[in-house]
């Protein structure tokens, strides 16, 4: 093989790579924005919950599409698991008690510190957490249990 012909092999592989990399990386985006995300359910008070999510770094104990730690449950279907991902109201309501009840004072388990978020930051929250739970997660978590 003459070194021209092994230019021409790695320039035309590293082009043909590139190629396929640029037109996943479109694929990819076109999926999120059309298909994957609820940009309809996309409100005022999810963006709200999204930063109270980040300021209170729920990510660094809970994951969230199976992003993030694994300390605490994955939320990203909590709203499911609960039963109230249809209820205008009841988001809300089961959010407020979980945070309330915590954390429980029992030995050995985990606990989750005390946030005293006002009633509109738990309802934001809750309703970030219905927003992250009806994006089409191709079936993730695996299992309802998150």
């Amino acid at each position: 093989m003459t070194k021209t012909m092994a230019a021409n092999i790695f320039y035309g592989g590293s082009l043909f790579f590139i190629i396929v990399f640029v037109a996943l990386t479109v694929h990819s985006h076109f999926y999120i924005v059309n298909t994957s995300t609820d940009s309809e359910g996309l409100t005022d008070s999810v963006a709200r919950g999204k930063h109270v999510w980040e300021t209170h770094a729920c990510i660094n104990c809970h994951t969230l599409h199976g992003e993030g730690a694994y300390f605490a449950p994955e939320v990203g279907n909590v709203m499911t698991r609960w039963g109230v991902i249809d209820d205008p109201e009841g988001p809300f309501y089961a959010l407020r008690g979980w945070i309330d009840a915590q954390p429980t004072g029992i030995p050995g388990r985990r606990q989750m510190p005390h946030f005293d978020l006002t009633d509109q930051e738990v309802r934001d929250l809750a309703e970030f957490l219905r927003w992250a739970d009806r994006m089409d997660t191709q079936d993730w978590p695996p299992n309802d249990a998150g």
